[in-house]
């Protein structure tokens, strides 16, 4: 015959004595102990129906029965009110920019003109069918254009320029600075994807 232990002092922290929640706990856990009978309590306490301790045990386990019953409406009330809130959250300029977070990296957007100039040294641009240099941008990592950090990229740019097209950042160049201990700055480039 094995205790359960944290049965045990569970038992304990709730008021039953220590030799009576020993017996209680002796090959059952709170659960099982919470669909015990009151005769069945009463047999394996080696207690008499009607006995004062046997009520007060039998109270303790109808109480943590029957708070565990009440705990899910509580959590629903919770959900409820944790949407009431979210909704009532104004989205305006307040909202939360990632780019300012201090774990996020550097994201750049290389103009356009400067790609070719930038990625020439990792051997990224070969020439074209007519001899002239093109950016081989099927070899550089991707990144998603959904990326948070991408999408408060997007707004900030969007925000200064009204004349920019629908999907004009996809197929584009982000430079990304990391600040590191041991190798000082590194730079990387993301390619912008709409997809995989």
């Amino acid at each position: 015959m094995a205790v359960k232990s944290s049965t045990k002092k569970r038992l304990m922290e709730l008021g039953v004595k220590e030799e009576l929640a020993h017996k209680l706990a002796d090959d059952a856990n709170m659960d099982t102990i919470k669909k015990m009978s009151a005769n069945d309590v009463a047999t394996k306490l080696g207690l008499k129906m009607g006995e004062n301790e046997l009520e007060s045990i039998m109270d303790i386990i109808r109480e943590q029965a029957a708070s565990k019953r009440r705990r899910p409406t509580r959590r629903v009330e919770m959900k409820a009110e944790l949407r009431r809130l979210e909704t009532s959250i104004p989205l305006g300029e307040m909202r939360f920019n990632v780019l300012n977070h201090e774990l996020v990296p550097l994201h750049e957007l290389v103009a356009i003109d400067e790609e070719l100039d930038e990625l020439a040294p990792w051997k990224l641009v070969a020439p074209d069918i007519d001899g002239n240099p093109r950016l081989r941008r099927e070899l550089l990592p991707k990144i998603l254009i959904t990326d948070p950090s991408i999408q408060a990229l997007k707004e900030a740019l969007e925000k200064d320029d009204d004349e920019l097209r629908a999907g004009w950042l996809n197929n584009r160049v982000v430079r990304v600075t990391r600040r590191s201990p041991s190798a000082g700055i590194h730079i990387a480039y993301r390619l912008v994807v709409e997809g995989n």
